[in-house]
């Protein structure tokens, strides 16, 4: 028998190969990681946030923060601004969905959904996304990823069951309107970052995203929560940077980056990751006690992940 045919039989019983096999490379993954450790930092930062400063105000200087955390090394170096009416609208409807509706949304909530449930309803996400992603970008659904959606969204129920009837708080309506809300504007704007990627500069996009965002929710302040509450202090200003900064800016620009080389759906499974990292997060730093049932839960969102992110 040829040599050649030799390989080709061996091959067919091996598999393929990674590079094969995998439809995210290894620096994407990379990157997808930090972006939801990241996003799951700010969990509890927001908690320590909202001691000092009324919801609306303290997303709004979050959403501010975030915007000259990029657009100031962006005029630095001289990037280019975004052209064109349509570009900005939808980059204005990008900041009303993300930041005014999904920060709003997510600073309403605290304290008013019991953390299960809060955790579940913020994870329907990635499933709203896809819907829309497949009648406004004609991303197809395929079998597989259909799978790791439904493994990861199992996950995040197992993960946020021990948070149900939890006593600290009470699941009032308004709280869950406020948590879907949040989830539906994140989803949308998802799909409308996917819509912008290759047509503006990474920094400038997302800066002036949060820019244009945050102006609805420093005005709903004034009206609603006046006169608005900040405590100012060290622990407040170290939190409200580091949320603004690190968690938000630079974890919205990695994204967008990935957003421009892959599809929504598929990078959107990696976000069920995010309740993952929380819960390991509080294991390691603050010596919380991991249930087996949410060790199940962070197993079956580390296969849907996976699953997803393969041929």
């Amino acid at each position: 028998m040829p040599m050649s045919k030799i390989k080709r039989l061996l091959q067919s019983f091996s598999g393929p190969g990674p590079a094969e096999q995998l439809l995210i490379s290894p620096g994407d993954l990379a990157r997808l990681t930090v972006v939801m450790f990241l996003w799951a930092l700010c969990f509890p930062l927001i908690t320590v946030g909202l001691s000092a400063a009324s919801p609306l105000y303290f997303a709004a200087l979050r959403s501010f923060v975030a915007g000259a955390g990029l657009l100031l090394p962006a005029f630095v170096l001289r990037r280019p601004l975004p052209q064109g009416w349509k570009v900005w609208l939808t980059l204005s409807g990008v900041g009303l969905s993300v930041a005014s509706l999904g920060f709003g949304g997510m600073f309403l909530a605290g304290g008013v959904v019991s953390p299960g449930l809060a955790t579940v309803l913020a994870n329907v996400q990635p499933l709203i996304a896809a819907g829309l992603a497949y009648f406004v970008l004609s991303e197809r659904l395929g079998p597989r990823r259909r799978v790791g959606l439904f493994l990861g969204l199992a996950g995040i129920i197992l993960v946020a069951a021990p948070g149900f009837g939890n006593g600290d708080a009470n699941s009032s309506p308004i709280g869950v309107v406020y948590i879907l809300l949040g989830a539906i504007g994140v989803a949308v704007g998802n799909v409308l970052l996917k819509h912008l990627a290759g047509q503006v500069d990474l920094l400038m996009a997302s800066g002036w995203q949060f820019v244009l965002g945050g102006v609805p929710l420093f005005l709903a302040a004034q009206v609603f929560e006046s006169p608005v509450r900040v405590e100012w202090s060290l622990t407040f200003v170290a939190v409200l940077l580091t949320l603004g900064l690190l968690g938000t800016a630079l974890a919205f620009a990695l994204w967008f980056s990935l957003l421009h080389r892959g599809e929504l759906t598929r990078l959107n499974t990696f976000t069920f990751l995010t309740p993952a990292f929380a819960l390991a997060m509080g294991a390691i730093f603050f010596g919380e006690s991991l249930r087996l049932i949410e060790i199940g839960g962070i197993a079956l969102i580390l296969v849907g992940a996976l699953w997803a992110s393969r041929r």
